[in-house]
């Protein structure tokens, strides 16, 4: 299987913090090519810019086609530490809606092959460069003025209000 096949269900894990027209890209290419997709919005109070609900309802609120959950946590992300992994894997097992699956799960980070592996899942990096939305989260952390042409109204509208 290739990254342009289908897929009955494909994941997308991410802290979206704050979501982005990137994140946004990321959704809409994987949803085009699964039957059934879910977005899990990582939250971790020690973490979080954004409370993690909130990001979940502006992606849900952007992608009414697909399946936004909030998956609490208080993990670390040492990709080295294999019984890390093994807690991250379980954790994104209590959550997965379907009874099989995920077939797919996309990102635009390389720690996509990881998680895809350990869920039997096939790995699909989608624009790993970020040429089409040329911003990461971290960029409109640091500078949220900047780059307020990369968010949607209500993420834009939250910045302005919260950090600006």
């Amino acid at each position: 299987m290739n990254s342009t096949d289908r897929h009955r269900t494909g994941l997308i894990v991410g802290r979206f913090d704050p979501p982005h027209l990137g994140h946004s890209h990321m959704i809409d290419w994987a949803d085009e090519r699964t039957d059934r997709l879910v977005v899990y919005v990582n939250s971790s109070f020690a973490r979080d810019t954004v409370p993690g609900e909130l990001r979940a309802a502006w992606l849900a609120e952007a992608h009414p086609n697909v399946e936004v959950r909030v998956v609490r946590h208080s993990l670390a992300t040492d990709w080295d530490d294999e019984d890390l992994w093994a807690r991250w894997i379980e954790l994104f097992r209590s959550h997965w809606p379907h009874e099989s699956g995920p077939d797919a799960v996309f990102s635009s980070d390389a720690y996509v092959s990881g998680i895809a592996s350990r869920l039997d899942a096939v790995a699909v990096t989608v624009d790993p460069d970020r040429v089409t939305v040329p911003v990461t989260a971290t960029q409109i952390r640091d500078e949220p003025a900047a780059h307020l042409d990369k968010v949607t109204p209500p993420v834009r509208q939250w910045i302005e209000s919260n950090w600006l």
